[in-house]
């Protein structure tokens, strides 16, 4: 199994960030679109995995599978090929660093592909999980009927609007520290079997770990909002509407994970590996 030296990376990074202002309109829509859709599938193969095990009887095994399988997303993007905000934060930065592209094109690369990768999640979010019926699907237990990942989904929404922005911020400088160094690994292998191997374990982490990535929350709110407004839905009550999700997650997760990304990977690397003049 071959793979690059540390060294070799910081330059791939720039060079992959590089490439992203040179895309067409075309290119671009499609890569950032499919990228927030690949987010978001992993996200809701995560709900079906484990939001049903009830806690008291798995304690943390269901965060464990949760975490286990999330990474689905992440090595689609890699795999296949998509435009991750997340991704970019460390692309970019090296090479606006090293004079490959400006810091114009470096904002409005990010700008796309975030509201590229927010199109694609609410895509799935409605028409994948709310308008397909499957996030409502019902379990019998002990003859009762429950809505286990219609409520998960939506406690999860209230959950992750009800951080401080300061909590918010730093879980997401977290998160997308382990999503850049992911990446940033996964571009050290030079096969398949090892680029999914790669990136799994610190995607898995973040997740484990309970941090907040912006694209991942493109797909978790909306889905809880479309849930717990929907007449079909009887459980937890929703606590939250558009405006607070924008302002109480959205907003501190993408600072964050923009700092997490460009200063603790990309900037830093840059640093530590000088380019060879």
């Amino acid at each position: 199994m071959g793979f690059k030296p540390p060294k070799e990376l910081i330059a791939s990074a720039a060079g992959a960030g590089a490439g992203k202002p040179k895309q067409s309109a075309t290119a671009t829509a499609g890569l950032t679109f499919l990228a927030g859709a690949y987010i978001a599938l992993g996200g809701f193969l995560a709900i079906r995995c484990a939001n049903a095990l009830p806690a008291n009887i798995w304690g943390s095994m269901g965060k464990l599978i949760f975490a286990a399988v999330f990474p689905l997303g992440l090595m689609l993007v890699v795999v296949c090929g998509a435009d991750l905000f997340t991704g970019n934060c460390l692309t970019l930065t090296a090479a606006w660093y090293r004079s490959k592209i400006s810091l114009g094109q470096v904002v409005k690369s990010l700008v796309t592909s975030w509201v590229g990768n927010f199109v694609g999640a609410l895509f799935v979010a409605y028409f994948m999980a709310y308008a397909t019926g499957i996030i409502f699907e019902a379990v019998k237990t002990n003859g009762v009927a429950t809505m286990p990942w219609a409520q998960s989904v939506v406690a999860l929404a209230n959950a992750k609007c009800s951080f401080s922005f300061s909590a918010a911020f730093w879980r997401a400088v977290g998160c997308n520290w382990l999503v850049c160094l992911a990446v940033y690994a996964a571009m050290s292998a030079e096969d398949i079997g090892g680029k999914i191997l790669a990136l799994w374990f610190p995607t898995m982490g973040f997740v484990a770990l309970g941090m907040e990535h912006c694209v991942a929350n493109m797909f978790f709110v909306p889905l809880g909002i479309f849930t717990g407004l929907d007449p079909r839905y009887h459980g937890t009550a929703l606590q939250i509407d558009w405006s607070g999700f924008f302002a109480h997650n959205l907003l501190p997760v993408t600072l964050g994970n923009i700092v997490g990304g460009a200063l603790f990977v990309g900037l830093l690397y840059c640093l530590i590996y000088k380019e060879d003049k």
